[in-house]
């Protein structure tokens, strides 16, 4: 599943791609404020934001780092981060939104749970949002007024390799690690490359559709926040 553009729509049905109607209303999911739906629902991003542990930009940059290397199968799948996306309640909410089965996540492509899965394990999975389709994460963050096309280090970055600027030609996705001033970007993503792995890369932003901005949780992130 390395190859880039799959990272369009993770859910599999028998193998093929499910059918499902591309933009959908937001699966209800209690873990974030998002979906008007669930505990969250009542409370801003930022009261959220002060319940969840003291996670940096940096904090998230590490964590990515130490991942570059891990690389799928030669069926595309066998990662650790489809293995815990599958397990998650917000598996479940994403399947009843796209279709398709658990099992298929399997040997889905799989850049967005590798993002998620970092939030996750940080604590922060909340305010980083938590997906496999990187349509729906986009509009995740643009929901909450958390999107702009400002690199900073630790948003979220998401490509169009043809350099559409529609949220909804979204293709991939990975984390900034540095503007380079140069028309590029540093970044680290998962399901990339020749051999679908974790990888820093260097971009071009005419790429980049737009960031989302996590809102993170220790003081020392403030900029990479807002």
């Amino acid at each position: 599943m390395h190859v880039l553009n799959t990272c369009l729509r993770a859910a599999l049905a028998g193998g093929a791609l499910a059918s499902a109607v591309l933009i959908s209303a937001p699966a209800a999911h209690a873990d974030n404020p998002a979906t008007g739906k669930g505990p969250a629902a009542a409370k801003s991003m930022s009261e959220i934001a002060s319940t969840l542990p003291k996670v940096s930009a940096d904090d998230v940059l590490n964590l990515a780092r130490s991942q570059i290397g891990i690389s799928e199968n030669a069926y595309g799948g066998g990662t650790k981060f489809q293995q815990w996306y599958m397990t998650t309640p917000r598996a479940r909410e994403t399947l009843a939104r796209d279709g398709g089965t658990l099992k298929g996540y399997l040997n889905a492509a799989w850049c967005d749970m590798f993002v998620s899965w970092v939030g996750q394990q940080l604590g922060i999975g909340p305010v980083m949002g938590s997906d496999a389709y990187t349509v729906e994460h986009a509009h995740w963050f643009a929901d909450h007024s958390r999107w702009g096309r400002t690199p900073k280090p630790g948003a979220v970055v998401f490509f169009n390799w043809n350099g559409s600027k529609n949220i909804d030609d979204v293709q991939h996705v990975g984390f900034v690690v540095k503007d380079n001033g140069d028309g590029t970007i540093r970044t680290i993503e998962g399901n990339t490359g020749d051999g679908g792995a974790v990888e820093a890369r260097t971009r071009p932003t005419w790429q980049v559709v737009g960031y989302g901005y996590p809102m993170y949780t220790a003081d020392a992130s403030a900029s990479a926040s807002s």
